[in-house]
This record gives C-alpha cells, structure tokens and sequence, in this order.
C-alpha cells in the first residue's frame, strides 16, 4: 500500500516505521531535527519494547502537497494540530483513499453517521465551524482508538514503550474494502487491528480516563497510579467519570465496564506521567479541548450538567494560559 503518514512523531513514527519496514511505500510528515535525520538516514529507526530494534525505509517531508495520491493516510497529529492541513489533504486522495484518524478524545466526525436527533451535527470544540469535516469526506474515514504508547528518543528513533492494539471502525458501523485494508496493512506490520462496528464505545472507553485523569495530572503532577490511590483525587476522577457516562449514554454508548473497574484499569499502569502532564512540562500546549472540552459540550448539547468536569476544565485552562504565558 501507498501510505501517508501525518505526523511521524512518537506513534505515528511506530507505525510508519513498522509499515515501511514491511515493505510498504510510506511517505512520513514530520519536521525539524526529526525530519532531517529521517532525511539522512533514509527512515525511521524503531526500538521495540523488548529491546528489538528495526528500519523501516521511507520518505520524509513537511510538505503534504510532495506527498502524492495515497491508498491510506493516517493523521497522527493531535487534534489542534488538524485545520492547517486541511488545503493540501484533498491532493492526497484518489477514488478508494482511506482516512484513519488516531486523534485523542471526541473525533471532528463523531456525529457524522450517528443517525438520530444529532446526526451529522459538528462538535465545535474539536472542529470550528466545521471546517474539518467539510474537507475530509465522511465515507472515507476510519475511525480509531490508539492503545500503543511511545517516544521520540532522539531525532530519527522512536522508542516503543508498551501496548500494540489499534481498533478501527467507521463512523456509519459498516465494513468496506478500505478499512479491511488498513487493518490488514497493519496486522501485517505485527499489530492488533481489530474491525468494529462500534468505534464510538471504544472511544468514549478511552475518553473515559483521558478526559479525568490527564487533566487531573496537569494540575497535581501525580501519576496515574498516585491519582487513583489517593482518596481524594480518586472520588474526583470518579464524579467526573460519572457525568461522562451519563452523557454517553444519552447518545447511546453502552459502557462495557464499571467505573471502579476503569479507575483499577489506570492505577495498574503505574508510575506513568499523562500525555497532558508530558505536554505541560514540554511548555506544549495542551490537549484540553478533544480531551475535555468537547465532553462539557456535548452535556450542554444532550441538556445534562457537568460540574465537577467544568471545574476541572477551568482550573486546566488556566494553568496551561499561565505555564506558556499567554
């Protein structure tokens, strides 16, 4: 497969260089001292978890217009990071081009083939206007739930740090060539890449944690396993759990686990600093809108009350104004 990867940093560089490697013709979006050494070296270096390591040969620039007509692009940038892409996508697709979104928290699409009361209304939090569900037609989308975690060791090498499973699905539950290609491109490359039928349950199972324990982490500096194990912050990523799923029910996700269960779920990872956390001592700016935001929306949306996630959300606000000083 032609294979387009925008954003080749921590994951999105674990999967083009596992891709490429497996003999796929992967182009990598990157920049920076990262793009160069992928331009020196000719790819991406990836040490796996075990201590493995691979090369996997590709092409790097930072301009998605060089990229060309792709039989699969995945968008591993984060969610802020999407609209100033969004002119030079379209050059990217031919007739049966696949889009896998692997963005953190509520997808721009998550309402398109929802069906019901909402369908196809835009989450502004995520998506202005809707300018990114406009450029980016709707039977082209995968969407996905990114397990794996990793890091930019050093400019050109990605470290692997644990986990391996990308579950996909379509916005609309149905099963086309295109996503059945990309899974198995995947699989290929020594991945989990489960098909779903409701990639929207997946999402929220993991919006669930996002959206109160990196949030959570910013503004305490605690781990996963401190937040859960002290009383206090433990009821409060359970309050703030409770009113997402209330919201996500309203929209019809069923939450296969308890929230005692999810909580057990972050605490047995342990010592691990958030991806917000990480953000906020990089001086980056943080994630809060996908992760945070777009739940307070979507209870303004569905009529259901979120104080306990509203004062968290201000509270991070804040400190992410004050930290970059702006």
């Amino acid at each position: 497969m032609k294979i387009c990867v925008v954003g080749a940093g921590a994951i999105g560089g674990m999967l083009a260089a596992r891709l490429a490697a497996e003999g796929h013709e992967v182009v990598a979006i990157a920049r920076g001292p990262h793009l160069a050494a992928i331009r020196r070296q000719g790819g991406l270096r990836l040490i796996w978890s075990d201590g493995s390591e691979m090369f996997g040969p590709l092409r790097g620039t930072d301009r998605l217009a060089e990229a060309g007509p792709q039989d699969s692009i995945i968008l591993a940038l984060k969610a802020h990071q999407l609209t100033p892409i969004l002119e030079d996508l379209p050059g990217l697709f031919h007739e049966d081009t696949s889009v896998v979104t692997m963005q953190n928290g509520l997808p721009f699409w998550y309402f398109q083939g929802h069906g019901g009361e909402f369908q196809g209304r835009v989450v502004e939090s995520v998506d202005p206007g809707g300018a990114i569900a406009a450029a980016i037609p709707a039977e082209r989308i995968v969407g996905s739930v990114v397990y794996p975690a990793a890091e930019i060791a050093e400019p050109g090498l990605i470290r692997h740090i644990e986990g391996n499973r990308f579950t996909l699905g379509a916005p609309d539950g149905i099963e086309r060539e295109p996503i059945r290609a990309i899974a198995g491109a995947l699989r290929g490359a020594g991945f989990k890449a489960p098909i779903t039928a409701d990639i929207r349950g997946e999402i929220w199972l993991k919006l669930w944690g996002n959206l109160t324990f990196n949030p959570l982490s910013a503004l305490t500096r605690a781990t996963l396993e401190d937040i859960c194990t002290y009383p206090e912050t433990r009821a409060l990523a359970a309050a703030m759990m409770a009113e997402a799923q209330a919201i996500g029910q309203r929209l019809g996700v069923t939450f296969k686990v308890s929230i005692d269960r999810r909580i057990a779920g972050a605490q047995a990872i342990g010592q691990h600093k958030t991806s917000m956390l990480q953000d906020l001592e990089a001086g980056r700016p943080l994630e809060l809108d996908a992760l945070v935001g777009s739940v307070i929306e979507l209870g303004r949306v569905t009529g259901l009350p979120t104080p306990h996630i509203d004062a968290v959300y201000a509270c991070v606000r804040l400190l992410d104004k004050t930290a970059r000083g702006v």
